[in-house]
């Protein structure tokens, strides 16, 4: 879902890494929390995790140019789940910048903007499952129409992000407009797939059980709240 470079100028730009900053602060007190909770070991070997996987999801994993930006299949709901929201966070960072810094070195300008986009709508996501998870059920025990509403949180929040991000950059023309339309169809496709990703591995996790309370994957993950 990178930005195109250039369709936020430099007299605009400002304003993406204030929006990053802040998304970026964020995180950083979700993983202080998890360090107090759970240990910095758990949230060092779960964020490595991440950051490979988000790194193999952006740089090896098909990606098209789409309108104003391209189609990806970030599974943001997939990692929540099975590593927490501070893992997450750092790994769609992280992963992020490591793919910006050694292979599209033109999306650096981009990138607090694509951290944002990215993040904020995670946030969002993990907001959601705590009121759609009942604290009685563990996540390898959810539902399709469970993983479907958190896919479409995020998803429909990376789609509202780049339309934002679009419109501030270029305008409300009817090009720009049809063009994030475009972007905003093909995207969202991926929530028809992400769901059954989840699914299939929450299932393969149930059956996992020797990792349940490990500091590998989010404790939540097999035991209720």
């Amino acid at each position: 879902m990178h930005i195109e470079p250039g369709l936020v100028d430099t007299t605009k730009i400002f304003l993406s890494y204030a929006t990053g900053a802040t998304a970026l602060l964020y995180a950083s007190k979700l993983a202080l929390d998890m360090v107090k909770k759970e240990g910095p070991v758990a949230l060092l070997l779960r964020s490595v995790f991440t950051t490979a996987l988000v790194f193999a999801f952006f740089e090896l994993f098909p990606h098209h140019p789409v309108g104003v930006s391209e189609v990806h299949l970030i599974l943001g709901t997939t990692l929540l789940l099975l590593f927490g929201v501070a893992p997450a966070a750092i790994g769609l960072a992280a992963g992020l910048l490591v793919q910006s810094v050694f292979f599209a070195q033109q999306d650096l300008p981009q990138y607090g903007m694509n951290v944002t986009t990215l993040l904020v709508p995670l946030f969002a996501t993990a907001a959601l499952a705590k009121r759609i998870v009942p604290e009685s059920m563990a996540y390898v025990d959810m539902t399709y129409a469970q993983t479907f509403k958190l896919s479409v949180a995020y998803q429909g929040g990376i789609v509202m992000w780049v339309a934002f991000w679009a419109i501030y950059g270029a305008g409300v023309g009817s090009a720009n407009l049809e063009s994030i339309a475009t972007f905003g169809a093909a995207y969202m496709t991926v929530v028809l797939l992400e769901p059954l990703v989840d699914l299939g591995v929450l299932a393969a996790a149930k059956a996992l059980r020797r990792l349940e309370g490990s500091s590998f994957v989010e404790r939540r993950l097999h035991q209720a709240a």
